[in-house]
């Protein structure tokens, strides 16, 4: 007796899912502490963590807290942190000096961080935007905001922030020329182990709304940063970018914001092949956590699965607010 045909052909994809040993076995792309840079927010004072309203769960810090936390992430594996200062309107100006200044709240940071923790790479954030009047990541002049003179400050910024200690430097800014600019001046002045990973394809994008109340620019910028930040509407020109950024001495390029763009990640990294990283900015951290204070989602879920985006993407690394709590997860530490 002849046996019954299977309806089914050979292949049964699903014998690969059957259980978590085979799933584990069969995962093409898996998630690593070691793939987070963890943003965080410096202020002034003493003794201060402020809470950020528009994105739950992150802080204003002061320099003592932040190298309290850098210690706190460094325990939990993180080996990368990126700092942003925040500045109140009182503390900006329309020569943007600040951003230069060696006793800046992010330079006295990235010292007591390497003081602290000395094993933990620190990358810094290099625009005006925190320092400016306008809001701006360039100087503005009769409206427009200018290039080449943005590049002049945007090196003396890079030096500062490399002798205060800074590993990796990270031009957020758009202008043209500042990858060049920054890595001449950095080896002239015998910082040539510092690192450069540029925000290359940096997009003109609604996503940045709380980020800007956490570094106090939402009230402060005039009109918008179209004329510099990309348009989302273009990908071939993002590959122009990175081009022109590795070509001019870019260690790293980066892709922001994230999952909006995960089709532009995967460009760069089958295009280039360069350690290639994106930033999942406060819109994608705020939309997840207010949906999970809301019970929509299963936060702890949704967050393990947008992270796994990207590196299904080809990113090599994730800049992600949710750092510290996807490595507890992947820790064990829940």
């Amino acid at each position: 007796m002849r046996p019954t045909q299977s309806p089914f052909p050979a292949t049964r994809l699903r014998r690969t899912r059957q259980s978590p040993a085979i799933r584990a076995l069969t995962r093409q792309n898996s998630l690593s502490v070691d793939d987070f840079i963890w943003p965080v927010f410096v202020r002034a004072g003493e003794g201060i963590e402020e809470p950020i309203p528009s994105m739950p769960g992150v802080y204003r810090r002061s320099v003592d807290k932040i190298a309290k936390a850098a210690r706190e992430a460094a325990d939990l594996g993180i080996k990368a942190i990126c700092i942003f200062p925040y500045t109140g309107i009182e503390e900006r100006t329309e020569d943007c000096a600040g951003a230069w200044d060696p006793e800046n709240h992010a330079n006295r940071a990235i010292r007591a961080i390497k003081a602290e923790v000395p094993e933990l790479a620190v990358m810094t954030d290099v625009a005006l935007d925190t320092y400016n009047i306008n809001g701006h990541d360039g100087f503005v002049e009769d409206g427009e905001i200018v290039n080449d003179r943005t590049v002049e400050a945007l090196v003396k910024m890079t030096l500062a922030q490399a002798d205060a200690g800074a590993d990796i430097i990270g031009p957020s800014d758009m202008m043209d020329g500042r990858v060049g600019a920054m890595r001449q001046a950095l080896e002239a002045a015998g910082h040539q182990n510092v690192m450069i990973l540029s925000y290359s394809a940096k997009y003109a994008s609604a996503f940045y709304g709380p980020f800007r109340d956490a570094v106090g620019a939402s009230g402060a910028l005039t009109g918008d940063k179209k004329t510099y930040q990309m348009d989302p509407g273009n990908s071939d020109e993002a590959l122009r970018l990175i081009e022109r950024d590795l070509r001019e001495g870019a260690d790293m390029v980066m892709v922001k914001p994230g999952l909006p763009y995960l089709d532009i990640c995967r460009r760069v990294k089958e295009t280039f092949g360069a350690p290639t990283y994106a930033y999942q900015v406060s819109g994608e951290f705020s939309m997840i956590q207010a949906a999970a204070q809301h019970g929509w989602i299963d936060g702890e879920k949704v967050m393990m699965e947008s992270l796994m985006a990207f590196k299904r993407a080809g990113c090599d690394g994730i800049l992600t607010y949710f750092a510290p709590a996807a490595a507890r997860v992947l820790n064990g530490q829940r």
